[in-house]
């Protein structure tokens, strides 16, 4: 299929929570393959398919050198003691912040056959894994900043050249 354009901060489908997605239906092949496409390109650790404006639950990824997808994924577990990491998010491009996340997360969903899938991950893998069901539950990173980051990260996004006020 092909790489799709990535929406950006103040796109109304960023902040809404997706649908579930039917793994048999003819749509969802490509989906899945728009997705793979998009989340290859260089600098791309995860793509949920609200960033590419589809409303569905279903997210790909690109840890190290493995490329996947999850379909109606849920995030059944983290673990570990919160650890801070810097963040990004291509829906937020070129700019980073230090925010809180789980060492340790756990993932639930399907594949294009309906097959459950469980991705467990440590590191990037569940940085990912959490940032990811958190857009396809209509939520940025950059929610879960502390206050004083998070007045810092507006101003800079209000700063950026891709934002447009509306």
């Amino acid at each position: 299929m092909s790489s799709r354009p990535i929406r950006v901060f103040g796109d109304p489908i960023l902040r809404s929570p997706t649908d579930p997605v039917d793994p048999a239906h003819p749509a969802t092949r490509a989906l899945v393959d728009d997705l793979i496409d998009t989340v290859q390109e260089p600098g791309r650790a995860g793509v949920a398919a609200n960033q590419i404006g589809v409303g569905l639950r279903a997210f790909s990824y690109n840890v190290d050198s493995e490329i996947g997808y999850v379909l109606n994924p849920v995030l059944v577990s983290v673990e570990g003691e919160p650890e801070t990491v810097d963040e990004g998010c291509l829906s937020v491009p070129g700019l980073s912040f230090p925010r809180l996340r789980y060492p340790r997360a756990t993932v639930r969903g399907v594949d294009l056959d309906g097959k459950e899938v469980v991705l467990i991950g440590e590191g990037l893998l569940a940085q990912a894994l959490q940032h990811e069901c958190d857009h396809l539950d209509g939520h940025l990173y950059i929610e879960g900043l502390e206050p004083e980051i998070k007045r810092e990260a507006m101003r800079a996004i209000r700063e950026s050249e891709w934002f447009s006020n509306p």
